[in-house]
């Protein structure tokens, strides 16, 4: 084209797009800058996180390529995700961090790690070596983009245990519900599924045969569910009257040691129990059976982000006290080192990864629009508990490998490791609730440890060594487990998938999977991908 420059549809003649736009940002600062640039057509509407394209250093004209600065407010996974992937394109970034570590609310506790609450109550772990727990996120699904890094990044991984057969249900009378029979008395997992299935099995079966279905059913399809409900259910004679599916009580051995079944209770037992409105845990989206965990915590994959982003890249302990978007670019100003001590970065560019419960008391020249939507989502109250035991009875005694044990009571429910099998120690998640956080450390303990022996016994209290709680709420980088929107999450949600002049937002908070570093990852690539696609529309 002989070195001529394209000049875009109500853009001044003789004036490139981006001298254009750096004299209006000059003139009317940040927002008047995007409201130009959106009249021009030059902001990417925000992207499909399943549709991530890769930034790429030769869409980048020469100049900007290794020059163009991008500042990351935190060195969660989102913000790790974004510095990883515009570092691949050429990109300088930096993060600030305002913990010592990277992995926000990917935290795994071991021996001497310490936490302190808002409250100013601090917590030092006496896990031994070796032992440790996720305090945050905890389980991958297989379908989830986070087994994609850590195979990229090099991190092992080794199966979890989402659901045993062994584990079990326990249901505690309250006030208003009485669970019948079975109420106050664990039940297995495999005793609870084979005796649902069979009595609904037993109930189609009997429906079919009796003409029930006569009108939606053809003779053949009857006959065809007749026969899913003799396999499913297990009947013999159309009826369920217990197999070895839901156990024995003597099991088969040598010789003439056939075994005995263990026979079912009353199917009005089973159905007053309730215990099948559980079972739909297992069919979620997220919630497979066989799940993942990084070997030797969850937090093995921030480390490995951060090892990748380059440890030159990330300032650790440097708690941001202000954002403030220029005509240029923008500025933040944090405290690191002696107290007191403020620093301030310059970037083109910046992604604010901070939970907004955090993020919108920080100072800034944001919107008006953007920090009323700052101040909508609120803090998911929930909170953790690692109980270290001295002997894994769960295994020796019970024969539970894994797996998590549901209840209605306020522990919401107990996880067993799924690491460490055969060994002498082991950590049990002892809640997962927020009916703990605004008890003392020692409230927690002792709580649910009582909660833990209606279900296991003395053991749960005699062979305890130590534990460490964590309550979300109460942690000063988190103010929350996760983000919680209101429902639907309306025009708030909108207005942060979208820049703020040169700020741009992700986090899990702003994606469709809360909660899940799945969620954190892909609103990051998609703040990355904006961000980019916004960068080469405006360098012409």
């Amino acid at each position: 084209m002989g070195g001529r420059v394209e000049i875009a549809p109500g853009t001044p003649q003789g004036l490139s797009r981006r001298r254009f736009l750096t004299r209006v940002g000059m003139a009317g600062g940040a927002a008047t800058l995007y409201g130009s640039m959106a009249a021009l057509g030059l902001t990417a509407g925000p992207a499909a996180a399943d549709e991530f394209r890769p930034p790429r250093q030769n869409e980048l004209p020469t100049n900007a390529r290794g020059r163009t600065s991008v500042v990351i407010l935190g060195a969660g996974i989102a913000g790790l995700t974004a510095a990883y992937e515009l570092q691949k394109a050429g990109y300088d970034c930096h993060i600030l961090e305002t913990r010592d570590r990277p992995g926000g609310r990917i935290r795994t506790i071991r021996g001497g790690d310490t936490l302190t609450d808002t409250d100013g109550v601090t917590q030092t772990a006496e896990f031994d070596d070796g032992q440790y727990f996720n305090a945050g996120p905890a389980r991958i699904p297989n379908h989830h983009v986070t087994l994609d890094y850590c195979r990229e990044l090099g991190v092992s991984i080794e199966a979890l245990v989402n659901a045993n057969a062994e584990s079990l249900y326990y249901h505690e009378n309250t006030g208003s519900t009485d669970y019948g029979p079975l109420a106050n008395t664990p039940i297995t997992h495999r005793q609870a599924k084979a005796d649902y299935y069979g009595y609904v099995s037993e109930l189609l079966a009997t429906a079919v045969d009796q003409g029930a279905l006569d009108d939606v059913l053809s003779t053949d399809d009857a006959e065809r569910l007749i026969s899913f409900a003799n396999s499913f259910g297990d009947l013999r004679g159309g009826k369920y009257v217990g197999s070895g599916r839901r156990g024995y009580t003597e099991a088969p051995g040598a010789g003439h040691t056939s075994g005995v079944f263990d026979e079912p209770p009353p199917m009005s037992a089973v159905l007053h129990s309730q215990m099948g409105n559980r079972f739909s845990f297992e069919f979620g989206f997220n919630q497979a059976m066989m799940m993942w965990q990084p070997v030797g915590g969850m937090d093995r994959i921030p480390f490995a982000m951060a090892d990748a982003v380059g440890k030159k890249n990330i300032t650790y302990n440097a708690t941001v006290t202000e954002i403030r978007n220029t005509s240029s670019g923008v500025v933040v100003a944090y405290t690191s080192g002696r107290p007191g001590r403020t620093r301030t970065i310059q970037a083109d560019h910046c992604i604010a990864t901070i939970p907004p419960m955090v993020l919108r008391d920080i100072s800034s020249n944001l919107s008006n629009e953007t920090k009323t939507a700052l101040a909508v989502p609120t803090g998911a109250n929930t909170g953790k508990i690692g109980l270290q035991y001295k002997r894994r009875f769960w295994e020796e005694d019970e024969k539970i490998f894994g797996g998590i044990t549901a209840t209605n009571m306020d522990v919401a429910g107990i996880w067993y490791p799924s690491s460490g099998f055969l060994g002498q120690k082991g950590v049990i998640v002892g809640y997962y609730s927020g009916a703990y956080t605004d008890l003392s450390i020692a409230e927690r303990e002792e709580r649910a440890v009582a909660q833990g022996v209606k279900i296991h016994g003395d053991a749960y209290r005699d062979e305890l060594e130590t534990s460490f709680s964590i309550a979300w709420t109460k942690v000063p980088e988190a103010l929350g487990g996760w983000a919680n929107w209101p429902n639907p999450r309306g025009d708030a949600y909108e207005h942060l998938l979208k820049p703020d002049g040169h700020i741009y937002f992700a986090g899990d908070h702003l994606s469709h999977n809360i909660g899940w570093q799945a969620g954190a990852i892909d609103s990051a690539r998609m703040a990355v991908m904006n961000l980019h696609e916004r960068l080469v529309a405006t360098a012409a």
